[in-house]
């Protein structure tokens, strides 16, 4: 399925609309796609087709269940979970005969990717003297360190392998031909690059853009190393991917995608000071050193459709990637890691690292604690910094929380430990590294815990109260917790969350947000003396003058006053609908400061 066809469909379920009016790539388009991504459900997908170049803008184009189910061609996002557990079943069964194990490999030899001979349509346009200022690349917010590419598919090869992976790492354009790489540590990509530099050589490097969405989504996907990202894709198409080389680096690239970027990385230079960049986070990935990429050459379809996305504040469009991932991903984790598992999910408050929960079918007492040990050693899951172990059914939140708080005792069922996390979390005093909190909120058997599991209690009001405190010192966070622990009034209170009073805490969504992504658990989460049963959880923001934190804590991401007054006076003029309220305007006031970090 092309891009065209892909918005065909989405034209067709009225989930689109397209603006002739121009936009500005630098800022506009990012303001107005997070007035859609924030509307309940996902709002629509945008297509800006005045960007003051050849090149089209869609964006938010997955940013709904629907839309997310369109784009990999399915009616529910389990389908491809049951069909991985079908497969799996069929060549495990004592009862699969030879002629249907055969039948099987046939099918999973139709979704391997293959190579063509010839040009693709991708080679339509060649540019042997690139230049990227021919793209309508994105500025999304204000202090952005310059122009984005936010949804490439960045091709590499392992150099003593051969084997492809393909990585979604943003690209800051730095001139006409140079970019920012921004590949974590973690990934493959990073992986790659620091074998061609132990060999002392060039990386050759394809950056795909557009194309079918499976292709987009399978770059994104937690896939194993060394497992490439087309055999998912051809998988969930049921269709091969056809491949073609690009035109100077020897590398090959799916045929049909609509844009491609080829260059290379030199791994004898100097790392580049890449950012900041408003991240998926909510706050700003600070300035870091990384890889940069030269263009050799651009080419692209006659009809080309540039994609992008914006992250930010939660919600955007990559919580309903991750939504699809989360339900792909639940099978290869039952099936490879723990049977018992039987639901996850991932809230987007969380934004992806920071919180996942998870449902079991408990049969032995500590099941809930090997769960959270063995998720924290699986794959992308040990960046996760906040896991719930759980047997209660994960579709009501409110519920959810009630029994869980009814249940635990915080002096046993809370694991505190450490390990990786991901590079863009601000809260931890190292980079890269820092402290995670495991709750086991299962049903305790006899041997597990004295503490008595509660009795259903519904109807009863979730024993939380969220505090707003003024920047506040940690000696203070300290005090100010004592307090609360030694007064018996508020005994019946089991957890005390502390946020700063710039933030609005009626909306429990931005309260589970800046929780997740603002504490270090070990240093933020206080536990009064047992046999009482309360904690306090410190989310303020660690301001360096007032935590005597070790690395610049960064400001939440927004969009400039100029910007939405700008948007706000041509919106009718755009035939985007009713009017949207810029979401920047509950946020501005948490910014301290007018820079990419708290000063």
């Amino acid at each position: 399925m092309s891009i065209r066809n892909f918005i065909r469909i989405l034209e067709e379920k009225g989930e689109l609309y397209k603006s002739s009016q121009f936009v500005d790539p630098v800022f506009e388009i990012a303001e107005i796609t997070d007035r859609f991504s924030k509307q309940p459900g996902g709002g629509k997908a945008l297509l800006f087709e005045n960007t003051g170049t050849d090149f089209p803008v869609l964006t938010n184009a997955m940013g709904s269940y629907s839309r997310i189910c369109a784009a990999l061609g399915v009616a529910q996002l389990d389908e491809a979970a049951t069909q991985i557990e079908k497969l799996f079943k069929n060549f495990t069964s004592p009862t699969t005969g030879k002629i249907r194990l055969l039948s099987e490999l046939g099918r999973i030899a139709s979704w391997m990717p293959k190579t063509v001979k010839g040009r693709g349509t991708c080679q339509e346009i060649v540019h042997k003297s690139p230049d990227l200022g021919i793209l309508p690349i994105l500025k999304c917010w204000t202090n952005d360190g310059g122009r984005f590419i936010t949804l490439p598919m960045v091709h590499t090869k392992d150099p003593h392998t051969g084997i492809r992976n393909v990585g979604m790492y943003r690209m800051q354009a730095i001139d006409a031909k140079t970019t920012g790489m921004h590949w974590h540590r973690h990934k493959t990509g990073a992986r790659h690059y620091r074998e061609y530099k132990a060999l002392g050589k060039r990386m050759p490097v394809a950056v795909a853009l557009g194309g079918d969405p499976a292709y987009i989504y399978a770059s994104t996907a937690p896939l194993p190393d060394n497992i490439d990202e087309y055999i998912l894709a051809g998988f969930l198409r049921k269709k091969k991917v056809r491949m073609v080389r690009c035109i100077t680096q020897d590398i090959e690239v799916p045929e049909d995608v609509d844009i491609v970027i080829e260059g290379y990385v030199d791994t004898a230079e100097d790392l580049f000071m890449e950012g900041p960049f408003g991240d998926h986070t909510g706050f700003y990935s600070p300035a870091d050193l990384y890889p940069l990429f030269h263009v050799t050459c651009i080419t692209h379809r006659r009809d080309a459709i540039y994609p992008a996305t914006i992250v930010g504040i939660p919600p955007q469009e990559d919580a309903w990637i991750q939504k699809a991932s989360e339900r792909i991903f639940l099978a290869p984790i039952k099936l490879a890691i723990l049977p018992e598992v039987k639901d996850m999910n991932i809230p987007a408050q969380g934004t992806a690292h920071n919180l996942t929960l998870v449902q079991i079918e408990k049969t032995y007492p500590g099941q809930g604690m090997k769960t959270i040990h063995s998720l924290w050693g699986a794959g992308q899951m040990m960046l996760n910094k906040i896991l719930i172990v759980t047997d209660l059914p994960l579709t009501d939140y409110r519920e959810l929380a009630l029994q869980t708080l009814a249940r635990i005792d915080f002096h046993s069922d809370l694991i505190f430990s450490k390990g990786p996390l991901d590079v863009l979390d601000h809260s931890s005093p190292n980079f890269a590294f820092g402290s995670k909190l495991g709750i086991d909120a299962t049903k305790k058997m006899p041997e597990e815990s004295e503490f008595p599991n509660s009795p259903n209690i519904p109807n009863a009001e979730i024993p939380i109260a969220v505090i707003s405190v003024h920047e506040p010192t940690a000696e203070q966070i300290y005090a100010l917790g004592s307090q609360l622990f030694a007064d018996e009034e508020l005994a019946s209170v089991k957890v005390f969350i502390l946020l700063d009073d710039t933030v609005d805490i009626s909306d429990f969504d931005i309260v589970c947000w800046l929780v997740c992504a603002n504490i270090d658990p070990e240093r933020d989460v206080r536990l009064a003396k047992a046999p009482r049963q309360q904690i306090v959880i410190d989310a303020c923001m660690k301001y360096p003058k007032n935590y005597d934190f070790p690395r610049e804590w960064p400001n939440v991401v927004t969009s400039s006053e100029t910007t939405i007054r700008s948007i706000d006076e041509k919106w009718e003029s755009l035939g985007l609908g009713n009017f949207i309220p810029s979401p920047s305007l509950k946020f501005l006031k948490m910014k301290k400061g007018d820079g990419a970090v708290v000063l």
